[in-house]
């Protein structure tokens, strides 16, 4: 487990201060930025409503239910049992870690509730609009991952978090996709 622990701090030290540069430093913290993708999101309630019609309330409820349960089993099952401290926070990396955030979060780091938020989301799209759009929502993978490596360059989460919260987003947004699917499809 030490070793473990002593890559995912050099790993986290090569994001976060050996390839930084200034370009990243402005897109990072806007990245990770919740705000930033509200339109999306808007986009995506319209598209399926406007689309899918009555379906598409459901796919929206399912959707909504995939972030919410991503966010309470990394924030309040995960955070709360496994306390690690943030690495924005870590007196041992105080003298060279970069925090590009306004602030410092005082929860737990392990897991990344951004991670597994995005990636549970990102898989139900992926499950539920495959049959109808092909590969194009394997884009939304992209979109995870940024954000995940987002907030490991900004200085709030280490790798293993980020991974383990993208690990769990991924099976949560697996079995809300197949289930919806199973259910109601979009049709």
């Amino acid at each position: 487990m030490e070793q473990l622990l002593a890559f995912d701090r050099r790993l986290f030290k090569w994001i976060n201060y050996d390839w930084h540069n200034s370009f990243f430093d402005w897109l990072m913290p806007w990245l990770r930025n919740s705000n930033v993708w509200v339109p999306l999101y808007f986009f995506l309630l319209l598209f399926a409503v406007i689309n899918y019609k009555k379906t598409g309330w459901w796919w929206v409820i399912f959707a909504l239910c995939t972030v919410i349960l991503t966010d309470f089993m990394s924030s309040k099952i995960i955070k709360e049992n496994i306390i690690r401290l943030r690495p924005c926070n870590d007196p041992a990396i105080a003298d060279w870690v970069r925090v590009l955030v306004g602030y410092r979060p005082q929860s737990s780091s392990f897991t990344s509730s951004h991670a597994a938020n995005h990636f549970g989301m990102t898989v139900f799209l992926y499950v539920t609009l495959k049959k109808d759009f092909g590969k194009w929502p394997l884009i939304f993978f992209l979109w995870a991952f940024s954000i995940a490596f987002a907030q490991v360059y900004v200085g709030v989460h280490y790798p293993l978090d980020v991974t383990c919260g993208a690990l769990i987003g991924i099976l949560i947004g697996y079995l809300c996709g197949k289930s919806f699917d199973r259910n109601y499809g979009l049709l």
